[in-house]
């Protein structure tokens, strides 16, 4: 077993009030500092205070101890350690924002530890300082950078798409053509800061240029007609979700036997090109503290 302290401080130039009301926002719907989304927003099951379940991506954790406007610290809930923040006053314009983490690891998440999950953790860490910077003073100094190995792993972190059934609201879909022989759609949660409007995602089909054929109520419809099959992919957005959907008809032999082939390879490029887009949109939206100021 090996016990990891991590920690981190900066200085802003900021009344401690003005950072610490800030910092009672964190994990709220309206948060200003946790990196979303770049990175999995931090959300409890109640509001900020002690006993608050959650934590952020796969990293889970509870409330230990609140002080409004000053400290609030979180036990992981298996036992291994715990991580703060505080906000200390420095004079009357000036305060000091840290985080310490303390964590007792296994040998091998250790060894993960040093190798990848540090350098991820000290980003994370460091964009939260950058958006109280920005929300408090409106500039940032000297904004972090993700290192080629943070960029790496953020990828490699992200969340994928998941099966589901083609929504019932993806009605230009469902309405395509009256005999479907394949549909199928996969979806992803949007995070706080993406756009919801669907003509963001429309080029998720990125390196096919499919025309626009219909667009209702947050859906985009692209599609093609072909003399063997005719293909329709909506873009939904709705709920907080990004739906990728697909429908299908098949004119003939011809088509039966080419889209026998491309159902097998489907699949795997839909995820992809949905998980992609979904990324790439993220890391060109305004960060938490970005979308506070504004």
């Amino acid at each position: 077993m090996r016990t990891v302290r991590d920690v981190h401080a900066r200085t802003v130039h900021a009344p401690a009030e003005m950072a610490g009301a800030l910092l009672d926002r964190l994990g709220g719907a309206d948060d200003p500092l946790f990196p979303t989304p770049v990175w999995p927003p931090m959300r409890f099951d109640r509001p900020l205070g002690v006993g608050a379940d959650g934590g952020h991506g796969f990293v889970r954790y509870r409330v230990a101890a609140y002080e409004p406007g000053r400290r609030v610290r979180f036990d992981f809930t298996d036992g291994g350690g715990w991580h703060e923040v505080t906000v200390r006053p420095l004079g009357p314009d000036r305060c000091r924002v840290e985080h310490v983490l303390q964590r007792r690891l296994p040998l091998v998440q250790g060894v993960l530890w040093t190798l990848a999950m540090r350098s991820v953790h000290g980003t994370v860490v460091e964009e939260i300082f950058d958006n109280v910077e920005r929300a408090a003073t409106g500039r940032v100094l000297t904004p972090v950078r993700r290192s080629p190995r943070v960029r790496l792993l953020n990828g490699l972190l992200w969340d994928r798409p998941r099966a589901v059934a083609l929504p019932a609201a993806a009605r230009l879909a469902h309405r395509a053509f009256p005999r479907t022989d394949f549909q199928d759609a996969w979806q992803m949660e949007l995070l706080p800061g993406m756009p919801q409007e669907p003509e963001a995602w429309q080029d998720v089909l990125r390196g096919a240029s499919f025309p626009v054929v219909g667009r209702a109520d947050g859906e985009i419809l692209l599609g093609e007609d072909a003399r063997h099959l005719d293909f329709r992919a909506s873009i939904l957005v709705a709920d907080g979700r990004v739906t990728l959907g697909t429908v299908v008809r098949v004119r003939n032999t011809a088509g039966r036997l080419y889209f026998a082939l491309v159902r097998r390879v489907h699949p795997f490029m839909a995820r992809l090109m949905l998980r992609r887009t979904h990324r790439r949109l993220a890391l060109a939206a305004p960060s938490a503290g970005e979308r506070t100021g504004r």
